[in-house]
């Protein structure tokens, strides 16, 4: 690393976005595997909404790929009528 004092500026900013992107990040896999463990499809229907919101605000930060969050709410939803 260079002794600039941008670099090092960049170095501080890089590791408080990765810590807040990996807070952000397991705190929607949390709810991801807390919304699959319910059984109750009206506890389920309730949940949902606020996790597809989580999963879309990860997208929109780049925290994970379009992609991914589109498969991730896809198969959340195909799970809510079986």
């Amino acid at each position: 690393m260079a002794n600039h004092k941008a670099t090092k500026k960049d170095t501080r900013q890089a590791a408080k976005r990765r810590e807040r992107n990996k807070y952000y990040g397991k705190t929607t896999r949390n709810a991801i595997r807390d919304l699959k463990v319910l059984t109750e499809q009206k506890a389920y229907d309730e949940k949902m909404p606020s996790v597809v919101s989580m999963i879309d605000k990860l997208a929109k930060r780049g925290v994970i790929h379009k992609n991914k969050a589109n498969n991730l709410k896809s198969k959340l939803a195909k799970r809510k009528t079986a």
